[in-house]
């Protein structure tokens, strides 16, 4: 499989709403216009997998000084702090038709090795219980119950540090 991982482009806003859809309970999904101010916020931090031009997949999270993941991030991309040490993940979505091939992997480690390049202190994302052993294989470490509140889920801390 001739995967290809590039920055995300405006363009790309309407195939992003649907991946997005196609992966999460509509309670947990980011909406088309999240997508849009983040995509204009921080398309640096916004990073496309594609095969023959199609999207199946995407990461993307905002830059922050928090070691935890907060709400208001989700929803405000103007929290954005390019210089800040901690690299969030908001999403990693992979099209039912291409899961268990990789695909999450390969973004995962593309977000990592950026924000090592970048120079951040290391990564948050906040998982379900059900994913904490997907992330530790990562190098994440589950630092407790997150107080996120999202989607309604009960969500756990996971913490890369470099």
């Amino acid at each position: 499989m001739n995967i290809k991982i590039r920055r995300v482009y405006i363009e790309d806003l309407d195939d992003v709403t649907e991946v997005e859809a196609r992966c999460f309970p509509e309670t947990e999904a980011a909406t088309k216009a999240s997508f849009e101010q983040r995509i204009k916020i921080f398309p640096e931090n916004f990073f496309i997998a594609e095969i023959d031009g199609k999207i199946i997949g995407f990461i993307n999270g905002c830059i922050t000084n928090e070691t935890a993941i907060y709400d208001e991030l989700y929803n405000d991309a103007t929290l954005h702090v390019p210089d800040g040490n901690y690299q969030t993940i908001f999403g990693l979505a992979v099209i039912p038709n291409y899961r268990n091939q990789g695909v999450a992997a390969q973004l995962m480690n593309h977000m990592i090795e950026i924000s090592r390049l970048e120079g951040r202190k290391g990564v948050i994302l906040d998982c379900k219980e059900k994913l904490i052993h997907y992330y530790t294989k990562f190098g994440y470490a589950n630092t407790g119950i997150s107080k996120s509140v999202h989607g309604g889920s009960k969500w756990y801390n996971m913490i890369l540090k470099f």
